[in-house]
Parts: structure tokens; sequence; C-alpha cells
């Protein structure tokens, strides 16, 4: 069910990104750098690995994975979390936990987009990708 999600995603749309970076602890400067760029998902799977890649302008990061195993995970803010994806209904579900504190990243296929839902407490915010040509 991963194979859905495999390919090179390119943002077209985003909500809320802002008060949900506010709420897990990013700065400032950071947020107004992060708000700007225009990031590209690449999702690829090699035998029970999965590996994630996200491009842009401000930064890259790649996390490589085993849906179900907890991992270590330095986020694109510099955040030190514990990570743990799964697959639950056709849905990539990725948690971080860090200091207490706990955030939901949620992925899922609508419609040939790549939605990304991500959930810190009461904040939610949405983010669209659509996958290249």
């Amino acid at each position: 069910m991963v194979d859905a999600f495999v390919g090179t995603w390119n943002i077209v749309d985003t909500k809320n990104f802002d008060e949900y970076m506010k709420a897990i602890g990013v700065s400032f400067a950071t947020r107004q750098v992060a708000n700007m760029t225009k990031p590209t998902t690449i999702i690829s799977v090699a035998g029970d690995t999965v590996t994630l890649r996200t491009e842009s302008t401000f930064k890259n990061t790649e996390i490589s994975f085993v849906l179900g195993q907890e991992f270590d995970e330095t986020t694109a803010d510099d955040r030190k979390v514990k990570s743990l994806v799964t697959l639950d209904g056709g849905q990539l579900v990725h948690k971080q936990t860090w200091d207490d504190k706990e955030t939901t990243l949620v992925r899922q296929i609508k419609d040939g987009k790549l939605t990304l839902t991500l959930t810190m407490g009461t904040v939610v915010s949405t983010r669209i990708y659509e996958k290249a040509a």
C-alpha cells in the first residue's frame, strides 16, 4: 500500500502552516523562511525501508524507516524527536514525540494528490502536493 505514495510530489497549496510551526516551537525567523519555500517531497521504497526526502531552497532533509519501528529523527527545524510511522487505512501516519510533546503528520492520497495534515494539539495545517510528471 505504501507504493501509492512513491514518487516525486510538488507542493501546490498550504493552509495554516505558520500557526502549526508556532505550535511546535519554530522561531519567527525560521518560520518566515519556511513559509516562502515550495518543497518537493520524494518518497521511495526499497525492500522494507521507506525513504522520505524533502528538498527546498531552505533545507533538504531525508529520513529512512521501516513501518512500525521507532527511530530517531532530526527535523528540518532541528528538533530531536522519536518518530514512528505506520500505515493505517491507506494513510501514512507519522508521530513525532519530544519533550513530552507530540505532533502527527498524516499523508494520504486524495483525488490523485498527496494531502499532508499536520496536527499539534488543536492546531491543524494542510499541505497539498501534486505528483510530478
